[in-house]
């Protein structure tokens, strides 16, 4: 007997286990006839513009996506807009709160642990924002400054594990979102800024006096940003990737790159003025989910 609800425990921890382990979104997402999207309030991939309106390169992106997940699916979905933080992304992708997310997270192996990536759509380059009368060009000038970021972010890690920052003393002073961030640069709190290229150039376009401000300085790191999904959902990855792919094949995404980085767009109707990178558009010929540390090999 004893033997006999050991065997019966066993199983049901297997059991258990492969229950916990299988995740399929798909079918969430078709019985409820909707995509809870996670989306960003400040990036420069993806904004609001207020009114509960969300934009931006990666927010279209993920739209098309849905549209194309609804053609799978042979339903129309509609889209529940959820706002996301640096923060609070992980977790939400993680406990289901959110189907995935298009917004501006790096893929790198610490988040592999906990989430899956699709194909890399946009390679960012890690840069400082200053005021331009602040004279500050490069990193050594740093010395002595404040540098804010945002909270849930690495880039000011990356500044410090940067060859070049060797010496320099800076405090670190954090925003809770990007808008803050930019709020610290921009109330004389900080020096400098430093963030993902596209997140400082929307934040310097909607600025109030943009043209007090530069992006300045070397570039401190090279990141793959991918739409961030539940871990262990092959089904969905395959969908989102196929979807991705597809726009690239068709010309759809680099128009929607022209759209959002090289036309004027709203609210302040000014254009980032950021043709795609070299790294973006070899990202696009070779479709892969490679991570941050890929890109980091010689």
């Amino acid at each position: 007997m004893k033997k006999h609800l050991l065997a019966l425990v066993a199983f049901s921890l297997v059991a258990g286990g492969a229950v916990a382990q299988s995740v399929d979104t798909l079918a969430k997402i078709k019985s409820r006839g909707a995509v809870n999207l996670g989306v960003r309030d400040s990036s420069g991939l993806a904004f609001t513009i207020g009114g509960g309106k969300y934009v931006g390169f990666h927010t279209e992106m993920a739209e098309r996506i849905i549209e194309d997940l609804g053609k799978q699916l042979g339903s129309t979905l509609k889209v529940n807009y959820q706002v996301i933080t640096s923060q609070n992304r992980v977790p939400l992708v993680q406990n289901g709160t959110i189907d995935f997310e298009c917004g501006s997270t790096t893929n790198n192996i610490a988040r592999q642990k906990d989430v899956a990536f699709a194909f890399t759509t946009y390679v960012e380059e890690i840069r400082m924002a200053v005021k331009t009368s602040s004279g500050i060009k490069s990193i050594k000038d740093l010395n002595g400054k404040s540098v804010a970021t945002t909270t849930g972010t690495t880039s000011v890690q990356t500044l410090r594990k940067n060859e070049r920052a060797n010496g320099i003393d800076f405090k670190e002073v954090t925003g809770k979102d990007h808008a803050d961030s930019f709020l610290l640069l921009e109330s004389g709190r900080a020096d400098a800024f430093v963030m993902d290229g596209s997140i400082l150039a929307k934040n310097i376009s909607t600025a109030r006096n943009p043209k007090d401000y530069a992006i300045v300085g070397e570039v401190l790191n090279v990141e793959p940003i991918a739409c961030m999904l539940p871990k262990d959902d092959p089904k969905l990855k395959k969908a989102i990737d196929d979807s991705i792919v597809r726009q690239i094949k068709d010309g759809s995404l680099a128009k929607l790159y022209d759209k959002w980085f090289m036309q004027p767009i709203p609210p302040s109707n000014t254009s980032l003025n950021m043709p795609a990178s070299e790294s973006t558009k070899a990202a696009w010929a070779s479709p892969n989910d490679k991570p941050m540390e890929d890109y980091a090999k010689k």
